[in-house]
C-alpha cells in the first residue's frame, strides 16, 4: 500500500494520532502537499457518502474530520499561497433565532475537507451579519445557512431575501436543517438544498464547478 493510500485509509477510520506521521513519511518520500490532500478530500468525500448512505453516525463523522484536519495541519506551512487548493469561500451560520450547531459544524467541516476555506459565523446569525460579511469578501462562492427549528424558517427566509436584495452575483446560497426541504429551499429563493453534511460538500463543489 502506498504511503497515500495509507493516509486515505487513516483519515477515514479516524486515525488522529497516525495521519501526521503519515502526512510527513509522505512528504519525505517526495509526494506533493497537494496529492496529499486531495487523497484526504476524497477520504472525506468517501466519509460523507457513507454518512448518507447511513452506514456510520455524526461520531465517525466527526473522527474523520478530526482525522483530516491533524494532516491539513502539518500540510497547511506548504500549501499557504498556493492558490489552487481552495475551491473558494464559503460563510456558513445558524440562522437568527437558533442556537443548534451540530449540523452546521458538520456542514463547515465536510464544505472545508472538500477543499474550500469556511468562515463559521456561529450561532443565532441576523441577516445584518451574514450580509456585511458577505461585503467584506466579495469573493465568496457559497453562503450556506442552518436551521433546526421549524420556528427559525421565517428567519431564514427573510435572510435569503436579505441576501438576494443585494444584487451581488458570483455566489451561491445553500440551505439545510431538519425542518428544511427542497420545495422550501425553491420558494424562499435559494439555489440548492441538501439533507446532510455529506450532500452539502458534494453539492458545494457542483455549484462552483
Amino acid at each position: 500500500m502506498s504511503k497515500i493510500q495509507e493516509i486515505s485509509t487513516a483519515v477515514e477510520t479516524g486515525k488522529s494520532k497516525l495521519v501526521p506521521t503519515l502526512v510527513q513519511e509522505a512528504l519525505a518520500e517526495g509526494n506533493k502537499a497537494t496529492d496529499i490532500l486531495n487523497a484526504m478530500i476524497n477520504a472525506m468525500g468517501v466519509v460523507g457518502d457513507k454518512f448518507s448512505a447511513g452506514e456510520i453516525y455524526v461520531p465517525e463523522m466527526l473522527v474523520a474530520a478530526r482525522a483530516m484536519q491533524k494532516g491539513v495541519e502539518v500540510l497547511k506551512p506548504l500549501l499557504a499561497g498556493d492558490g489552487s487548493v481552495s475551491l473558494g469561500l464559503c460563510i456558513i451560520g445558524t440562522v437568527a433565532g437558533d442556537l443548534h450547531d451540530i449540523g452546521k459544524n458538520l456542514v463547515a467541516i465536510m464544505i472545508e475537507s472538500a477543499g474550500f476555506e469556511v468562515i463559521d459565523l456561529g450561532v443565532d446569525v441576523p441577516a445584518d451579519k451574514f450580509i456585511e460579511t458577505i461585503k467584506a469578501h466579495p469573493e465568496v462562492k457559497i453562503v450556506a445557512c442552518s436551521g433546526l427549528l421549524t420556528t427559525t424558517m421565517p428567519a431564514m427566509q427573510e435572510t435569503v431575501r436579505a441576501i438576494r436584495a443585494l444584487g451581488l452575483t458570483g455566489f451561491k446560497i445553500m440551505v439545510g436543517g431538519a425542518p428544511i426541504t427542497a420545495e422550501f429551499a425553491a420558494e424562499i429563493g435559494a439555489d440548492a438544498y441538501t439533507p446532510d453534511a455529506g450532500a452539502a460538500a458534494v453539492k458545494a463543489k457542483e455549484l462552483v464547478s
